[in-house]
């Protein structure tokens, strides 16, 4: 008797996987609005990720104390940056140099921390000046080209 029962229970097997395949993917489809304007104001979220936990330990490890900085974020920029890098990257503002942001980014292969060698001069907050490739006091030894390889 539970032999006559198998395909019953097969085709109903079937039919709720069937439905519920649908179901995630109708759901998927509603929430795909909402996930795309979240990273369009937000920036990538596994990026964010990376770069708001790799760049504190770097400049922890380069022997920079928090009381040293004025302000720090992350930030997805509007325009392309260098490939090797995920596209959000880090400012740090350093209360001795209030006029300069200087840019950090996580690379995509290793996840390693490498400061951009341009750094952006402002005259307050709301002034932008320029941008300058100068050695300064927190310059590293090492840096990348933050417009580099972008096609």
């Amino acid at each position: 008797m539970s032999k006559q029962l198998e395909p019953e229970k097969k085709k109903a097997f079937f039919l709720f996987t069937t439905s519920g395949i649908f179901s995630i993917l109708g759901i998927g489809m509603l929430l795909a609005p909402f996930a795309f304007f979240y990273v369009i104001n937000n920036g990538n979220p596994y990026e964010r990720y990376w770069v708001e936990g790799k760049v504190p330990e770097h400049l922890e490890a380069q022997g920079i104390k928090a009381k040293d900085i004025q302000y720090q974020s992350a930030v997805a920029p509007k325009h392309l940056i260098n490939k090797d890098f995920y596209h959000m990257h880090y400012i740090v503002v350093f209360k001795d140099e209030p006029k300069l942001e200087y840019l950090y980014g996580v690379k995509k292969r290793g996840k390693g921390v490498v400061q951009f060698c341009e750094k952006e001069q402002k005259e307050n907050s709301y002034t932008y000046i320029g941008t300058t490739t100068e050695k300064t006091k927190y310059s590293e030894d090492v840096c990348a080209g933050i417009y580099e390889n972008r096609d």
